[in-house]
Order: C-alpha cells, then sequence, then structure tokens
C-alpha cells in the first residue's frame, strides 16, 4: 500500500509526484530545493537555500508523524560540490547523531535553478 502524504507547510508538488509517501514502516520524502512554501518562489542564495531545503524536509516529515531524527537516508545534489562544506554545516544544525546515511551528488543542473536539492528515508518506528 501507498499513502500519500502532503502538508501546506512545504511547497506543493510541482510535478507529477507526492510530497512524500508512506509504504509499510518507511516514508519516502521527495527531493525539496529551496521554494518557500508562501510563494512558490526559490529564496535567494546558497545558505537560505539550504536552510528552506532542511524546513520544507521537517514540514514534509512532521506531516506524516515523524521529525528529522527519523531520517535514515539523505540524497544531496549539488550543482556545486564546493557548496558541499556549507550543506554540512547547515545540516548539523536540523540533525543529531547518529546522522542519517547520505550520499552527495554533483549535478548539471536542478529543477527552477535551485543550487541544492535533498531528498531523504525516513523509518518512523
Amino acid at each position: 500500500m501507498k499513502e500519500p502524504i502532503h502538508t501546506n507547510a512545504a511547497p506543493q508538488a510541482i510535478g507529477t509526484y507526492s510530497q512524500a509517501i508512506r509504504s509499510g514502516d518507511s516514508v519516502y520524502l521527495s527531493g525539496q530545493i529551496g521554494l518557500d512554501p508562501a510563494s512558490m518562489q526559490l529564496v535567494d542564495g546558497i545558505d537560505a537555500q539550504i536552510h528552506r531545503v532542511f524546513q520544507n524536509l521537517q514540514a514534509v516529515a512532521a506531516a506524516a508523524g515523524a521529525g528529522l531524527d527519523h531520517a535514515v537516508k539523505l540524497t544531496v545534489y549539488l550543482t556545486d560540490l564546493s557548496h558541499f562544506a556549507r550543506v554540512n554545516d547547515i545540516m548539523s544544525t536540523y540533525f543529531t547523531q547518529p546522522y542519517p546515511a547520505r550520499a552527495a551528488i554533483g549535478v548539471a543542473a536542478l529543477p527552477r535553478g535551485a543550487l541544492v536539492e535533498v531528498d531523504a528515508i525516513l523509518n518512523p518506528d
């Protein structure tokens, strides 16, 4: 069974996907970029985008009855891998040890010209 998760506290899907899907004991959060959920506009700058991404993931996790502390896996997509240190610094304000498993991938482009995107897998149990 697939149960869609939705919240107005995160950006609305801009394509044919759900903000998250619960399947069994896991919740799969779609990738979030730095869109402000109220304006649906991309926030300015790498630091603001990283914060907004984690705030958006946090809102979707909350709608699933979980938190970022339930994250077991993250995938970070960056258009410039030199921003990886900023992701680490900012990520430490949203997560505590033990940190989730993570991959970081350099990409040529992201939707709407975003600089960073992150998706997550949660295990709320």
